[in-house]
């Protein structure tokens, strides 16, 4: 910590926000040499996010891996996420094949036990110093660029210099906000609901998605004997939530086809969730500045996407940045590269969410061909959890090879349906 009148870098990097994404991006980062602060405004090291899908998409796999936190995370009792998904055309069960490939898995983890074991990783590895308490209460700007912050924590308010400052301070971040980093919000016209159930069964014991139409919910297994149980309705529903929550909550999943047995499991949280989450799409960087996270980019919950962003983004700013900020490069160029990075890998998936949040409808006839073939084809049930782990883009997911099968498979639905039974 130094006092204001300090012209230097205390650090290569001061990082806001100790959550998963500035936790991840200070690690990678002091493994590769640089000197990194690590603010977070709770000063409890157990703190932990609440509203949360608890849930690592596959994409995410090889950040876990090069962090070192799959053996821990396996202990921990954290759930490998396979998954099927009910649709008007049944269900779809890319894990049912008898044989071929493994398909790549993540975990379901309950943030209560994420958070605090990737923060202890991060102040347990040389390089980071991790500062508990500390918020950030503005930027410091030279010459059009930040080069630090200012945060006040117990000591009272000091200035921290840095050559890079990133935010990872969530959805709301203050990091943009003081940047008056560009912004775009878009709607969310579905509103969202979850709670914590132990000794709730789930068929095969895996994560379950239903795709109402618009409607939606899930129920995903994370440790402990704990699965999370969301429902997301259409905001047409919101005044009967508000005025009863807990009856309207049972009643939704009660409806669900196949639903789980939600009346002889125990019920070990309240009910929480948000009537108002919408999706915001940032820049990744400005001058001297870099977002990564939700702060960068806040994806539809239903999704599950947050924490595989988060973990993702971590680590292409820190491959990206490294040589400049230990100054063996020029940081604008890092910093345009990670942007590059980012809007290539992700703004592809957030353009499908938005559109289809913002107006909380059926699905399109597109998603109408996708959704039916992969219910009534396994190779299609496999390429649909590919994109649904963000495993690949928009663009491969609707290639035309995977579009003529999608014809193919219900085409033969069709007639095979229209077939007179043999006597």
């Amino acid at each position: 910590m130094t006092r204001p009148e300090s012209t230097g870098h205390d650090y290569d990097v001061v990082i806001s926000g100790a959550s998963l994404a500035g936790s991840a991006a200070a690690i990678l980062l002091a493994r590769r040499g640089v000197r990194v602060a690590l603010l977070e405004r709770r000063s409890d090291p157990e703190a932990y996010k609440v509203l949360c899908t608890h849930s690592i998409t596959a994409n995410a796999y090889p950040v876990l891996d090069e962090l070192g936190l799959v053996p821990a995370l396996e202990k921990a009792g954290a759930v490998r996420n396979e998954a099927r998904w009910w649709t008007r055309w049944g269900w779809i069960e890319p894990h049912a094949a008898k044989a071929g490939p493994e398909l790549p898995y993540a975990y379901n983890v309950r943030r209560s036990t994420l958070d605090p074991l990737i923060r202890s990783l991060a102040a347990r590895t040389p390089g980071v110093e991790l500062l508990l308490g500390y918020q950030v209460t503005g930027l410091v700007r030279e010459a059009g660029r930040t080069v630090g912050v200012r945060a006040s924590g117990p000591e009272g308010e000091r200035e921290i210099r840095a050559r890079l400052v990133v935010g990872a301070d969530g959805k709301d971040s203050a990091v943009a906000k003081y940047a008056e980093v560009p912004t775009r919000t878009h709607e969310n016209a579905r509103f969202g609901y979850l709670a914590h159930f132990r000794d709730l069964p789930l068929p095969g014991g895996i994560g379950q998605t239903w795709f109402l139409e618009p409607d939606m919910a899930y129920a995903f297994p994370n440790d402990d004997g704990v699965t999370v149980l969301a429902v997301l309705p259409g905001k047409k529903r919101l005044p009967a939530f508000r005025e009863d929550l807990e009856g309207s909550f049972h009643e939704f999943v009660r409806a669900l086809p196949d639903a789980p047995p939600i009346d002889s499991a125990e019920r070990v949280s309240k009910i929480i969730g948000t009537v108002d989450y919408p999706l915001v799409t940032r820049e990744p960087t400005a001058p001297g500045l870099a977002l990564i996270g939700d702060a960068a980019l806040t994806g539809d919950p239903l999704w599950g996407v947050g924490c595989g962003w988060a973990l993702q983004s971590a680590r292409w700013l820190a491959q990206a940045v490294t040589p400049a900020v230990t100054g063996r490069g020029d940081l604008d160029q890092s910093l345009a590269a990670y942007a590059r990075t980012h809007r290539r890998r992700l703004r592809g998936h957030q353009s499908v969410a938005v559109e289809f949040a913002a107006r909380a409808r059926p699905f399109n006839p597109g998603e109408r061909l996708m959704f039916s073939a992969a219910a009534r084809d396994e190779a299609m049930a496999r390429h649909m959890y590919l994109f649904a782990s963000r495993l690949i883009g928009p663009m491969r997911f609707l290639n035309p090879v995977a579009l003529a099968r999608a014809v193919a498979v219900n085409l033969r639905h069709r007639g095979a349906a229209a077939s007179p039974a043999r006597p």
